[in-house]
């Protein structure tokens, strides 16, 4: 059976699974498009040409018909789990009977992180979906049936990110207001507080956010001017105390629900954009109340249409786990070839570009398929050596990005105990460590953490060929990793953009699949 899924709104993508495998996982943001773009023409013409033959299926995921949760549903809708949040209807596709399957855009988190968990044959599992407007506990049963347990908040994912633009005085006034990025901003500062009580002042502030429904829509920012929060800048310290205060107590409404309710001691299944928040993770797996925890690394609506997908071959074969790869996205395009009277171009060594970066240059590395989800695995990085402080400026800059925040890490899982303590075994980076090392202060934060990912060579090859150079040079298996992009747009996939990125912003060097791009010395 070959399924072919859709993503509408925000975060588009397309998916295809042929017989309980993932053939491809496809981003409308990839290839230096806008982040969050939607499904684009473009992206459908690629996507059929990587099929050879019609789906059997093609599953739409639920959405709305606007840009708001509460809007009119399109197919199967926003929200819902049981009666009437599955449809399944005979169609047509380009000319062929197909079944046309769509289920709700909740489901499609819950069927996320289902399909790609470890395989576990008549397991149960306990999930949680916390995004942007769901906040809510589920559980899943032997067969994969998935049953409502408890609704716990509203709106965790833009209540966490609201104080975030309470603080910032330019965020806009007026209601409707969001902006993605502030979340991932708020957790790099959460990192700058410093310890103490709750005040009264915090508490009346997390209180009025985390009570109050239909934050985006139904509140103004100018409505909480009586905040000392208001306008107060995201440079302060009052609003980084607060900011960590704040999370912690979106965290403890679910941990507290958790720690009275879910007692059977199963394993726990995290999807919806909060995933992505790693302190939250790790408090998570630190809980105890779990046999194990998995986030997948597109727990957020970059994994909405794979989870569609997934909960298509559920319904359709009574199996919801797949064989998936991380780097599921394309091929990286040489549509160009380096200008040779600028560039020296030869076969990739890996000791040669670790020494390269041993020796403080920064490149931009681009093999193979693009990773799902919106974190760079190692196949679209840009890469540096890990000890200086000034490194981490100079990456910020490259990436036109605040000066607060961090560098991730990428590593080797065998030498991983070396440097970090807490989560080490992490593909996806997806969990906080501590850092033990003084020398790696080019991706150690303000707070003594990193956002490791770990990596070996059943998973990839080349960065393990790179990291064992670089030890080899230096005795340290870690790099600096973050992800080769323009600000405000996906991963770069093709080597005109590459080589127009390096050039504007400052990159020394390129890998380019098996070759490795220098400019000549003038």
């Amino acid at each position: 059976m070959l399924i072919l899924s859709m993503k509408e709104g925000h975060d588009g993508g397309i998916v295809a699974i042929e017989d309980g495998k993932l053939l491809f996982a496809l981003e409308s943001e990839k290839d230096n498009y806008p982040r969050y773009d939607r499904i684009t023409g473009e992206l459908m013409a690629r996507a059929a040409g990587m099929l050879d033959k019609q789906p059997d299926v093609v599953a739409l995921g639920g959405w709305v018909k606007g840009e708001f949760s509460v809007e009119p549903p399109s197919r199967t809708g926003y929200f819902g789990v049981g009666e009437g949040a599955i449809s399944d209807e005979a169609g047509k596709f380009f000319g062929k009977d197909v079944r046309y399957f769509s289920s709700t855009h909740e489901r499609s988190h819950i069927y996320t992180s289902l399909g790609m968990a470890p395989a576990a044959p008549g397991q149960a599992y306990y999930s949680l979906v916390w995004e942007g407007n769901i906040g809510d506990f589920y559980r899943i049963d032997e067969r994969g049936e998935a049953t409502h347990l408890q609704h716990v908040l509203t709106d965790p994912g833009a209540k966490y990110a609201y104080l975030f633009a309470l603080a910032d005085p330019g965020f806009p006034l007026g209601k409707g207001k969001f902006r993605f990025n502030d979340a991932g901003k708020q957790m790099a500062l959460t990192g700058f507080a410093e310890p103490g009580p709750l005040t009264p002042d915090e508490q009346k502030t997390i209180d009025f956010i985390l009570d109050r429904d239909g934050i985006i829509l139904g509140l103004s920012k100018e409505e909480m001017s009586w905040s000392h929060l208001y306008n107060a800048g995201v440079w302060s310290q009052e609003y980084r105390n607060a900011a960590a205060k704040h999370s912690q107590a979106i965290f403890n409404r679910f941990y507290d629900y958790a720690k009275e309710n879910l007692t059977e001691g199963l394993p726990l299944l995290i999807s919806g954009g909060c995933g992505l928040n790693c302190d939250w993770n790790r408090l998570w797996r630190e809980s105890g109340l779990f046999s194990s925890v998995f986030v997948p690394p597109c727990p957020n609506d970059s994994g909405s249409a794979l989870g569609t997908a997934i909960d298509a071959q559920w319904f359709y074969t009574g199996q919801a786990t797949i064989e998936w790869d991380v780097y599921a996205g394309e091929n990286f395009v040489e549509d160009v070839v380096p200008d040779p009277a600028k560039y020296e171009t030869r076969p990739l060594v890996a000791s040669e570009v670790a020494r390269y970066i041993k020796d403080g240059n920064i490149i931009g590395w681009a093999r193979g398929r693009y990773e799902m989800g919106p974190r760079a695995l190692g196949n679209r990085s840009i890469l540096a050596a890990p000890f200086t402080v000034d490194t981490t400026v100079r990456l910020n800059k490259i990436k036109r990005r605040e000066e607060y925040r961090p560098i991730a890490p990428i590593a080797l899982e065998s030498d991983a105990p070396k440097w970090f303590v807490g989560s080490v075994q992490d593909p996806y980076m997806l969990y906080f460590n501590h850092v033990t090392s003084d020398e790696l202060k080019a991706i150690t934060h303000v707070d003594g953490t990193a956002r490791t990912q770990t990596v070996t060579r059943e998973r990839n090859a080349g960065i393990t060929d790179l990291l064992e150079a670089f030890r080899e040079q230096t005795g340290f298996s870690v790099l600096c990793n973050t992800s080769l992009n323009n600000n405000g747009r996906g991963f770069l996939n093709r080597t005109s953009d590459l080589i127009e990125y390096g050039e504007t912003y400052g990159l020394d060097g390129y890998v380019i699949n098996d070759t490795f791009v220098t400019p000549r010395a003038s």
